[in-house]
C-alpha cells in the first residue's frame, strides 16, 4: 500500500493528492502535523535521501528557528529539529513500499507509477 506523508493544508501535498486521485491510485494519508512522525521514519528518510533533502529549509517554520539552532546542522540535529517541528519536513514524502519520493513533480510520479 502506498502511503503519503505530509500536511493536510499544504498546497504541494494537495497537488500531489489530486494527481494520485486523478490517476486512480489508492493511498493512505499520514498527516504528520496531527499524527506526528517517529524518529525511525525520519532516520530512514535521512539515510535514503540525506538530511539536506528531507529538511525543508525554505519554509517559514525553519526560518523562525533561532539562528544558533540553524548553524552546524548535521543529520542528528536535522532529525531533532524535524521531530520538534514536523512542518520542517519536506513534503510530501510518498512511500511506495520499495522506495520513496520526496517532494512532488508530476513527471517523477508518472515514472514511478509506470
Amino acid at each position: 500500500m502506498i502511503t503519503m506523508y505530509g500536511i493536510k493544508n499544504c498546497d504541494t501535498v494537495a497537488k500531489a493528492r489530486k494527481w494520485l486521485e486523478d490517476k486512480g491510485v489508492a493511498y493512505d494519508f499520514h498527516d504528520y502535523k496531527t499524527a506526528g512522525i517517529d524518529r525511525a521514519h525520519l532516520q530512514a528518510w535521512v539515510d535514503e535521501f540525506g538530511w539536506e533533502t528531507v529538511l525543508n529549509r525554505a519554509g517559514t517554520t525553519f526560518r523562525k528557528v533561532p539562528e544558533a539552532d540553524r548553524q552546524d546542522i548535521d543529520a542528528a540535529k536535522a532529525i531533532d529539529l524535524m521531530l520538534a517541528q514536523p512542518s520542517m519536513i519536506k513534503r510530501p514524502v510518498l512511500d511506495l513500499g520499495d522506495r520513496r519520493l520526496v517532494g512532488f513533480k508530476p513527471d517523477i510520479y508518472s515514472a514511478a507509477m509506470s
